[in-house]
């Protein structure tokens, strides 16, 4: 894959992915605090807008190869079975 430039000197691509990553799991987290308070849980702007940021940033991350496809799939297979077993999401 060809490395892109980075925007921000000090840290090359991959740095500056992981970091950006981590800022929008922290605004999301905000977002279901937010969701969860003023119990706002269905078509939730802000909580679409985060969610979202997230994933572009996940899709970034496969797109670069730090994560890949079909270990994230059997990740959230296990995930599952693990919810079925100590929670009530998925029964």
């Amino acid at each position: 894959m060809e490395k892109k430039p980075s925007i921000n000197k000090k840290l090359d691509y991959n740095t500056e992915l992981l970091v950006i990553a981590m800022e929008e799991c922290g605004e999301m987290i905000e977002a279901c605090s937010k969701a969860i308070r003023c119990e706002e849980y269905e078509n939730n702007d802000r909580l679409n807008e985060e969610v979202g940021d997230v994933l572009t940033m996940i899709e970034l991350m496969k797109e670069r190869g730090l994560v890949n496809t079909r270990d994230l799939n059997n990740r959230i297979q296990m995930k599952k079975l693990k919810l079925l077993q100590w929670s009530n999401l998925l029964k």
